[in-house]
């Protein structure tokens, strides 16, 4: 190869960098915006700047949004298709798992919600309220005694949160365990008398 055609070839290359490069930066720059303007609260129009990015330009975290806009939008079916995009791109997104999962809880179906917390749990296991919520859905299947494992398990992580413990005393009751459950109801008056000053 000629010293011309490396030239040539670098030009090209050069140039494919740079608007790789650019593309990075205005998408980076687009998110940014949009954040702003969700986190500002005009949904709608977040809605329309994201939509307004090709599909194929979008990364999990915009799917993500969108699914999220759309959650607050009261469109379950479209955050539900937008989430699983984001699961699709990436499918150790903590974030992403959890809301699907409580669209499912919402609607009823225990089970998928069931699915979707401890996939969210799977990758980050630090987060009180994977567990809890996880503990909500096993509720739904009257499966009392996951339920209050799940519960203790956000309690050990979050021992300040009321309502872990308000749940923790249905589940405690709903096992004939009286005693546990008065425990609990205790820690949530507590609690929430704590939470009235």
């Amino acid at each position: 190869m000629n010293k011309k055609s490396l030239i040539y070839i670098y030009i090209i290359i050069s140039f494919i960098f740079i608007q790789t490069c650019c593309f990075a930066q205005s998408l980076a720059e687009k998110k940014k915006n949009i954040i702003a303007v969700y986190n500002s609260n005009n949904l709608e129009e977040a809605y329309n700047m994201i939509s307004s990015i090709t599909e194929d330009e979008r990364d999990y975290e915009l799917w993500y949004l969108l699914g999220n806009l759309s959650q607050d939008l009261s469109n379950n079916t479209n955050a539900e298709f937008f989430l699983q995009k984001s699961i699709n791109m990436n499918p150790e997104f903590d974030k992403a798992h959890y809301n699907l999962a409580n669209i499912y809880l919402k609607s009823g179906k225990y089970n998928k919600a069931i699915g979707e917390y401890k996939l969210a749990i799977k990758y980050k296991k630090d987060f009180p309220y994977y567990y809890y919520n996880l503990g909500c859905a096993y509720i739904g299947i009257k499966d009392y005694k996951e339920a209050k494992n799940n519960f203790q398990k956000a309690i050990k992580l979050n021992n300040k949160e009321a309502d872990f413990y308000y749940n923790l005393a249905f589940a405690e009751k709903n096992l004939n365990n009286e005693k546990e459950a008065k425990t609990a109801l205790e820690m949530y008056n507590k609690l929430k008398g704590s939470e009235d000053l």
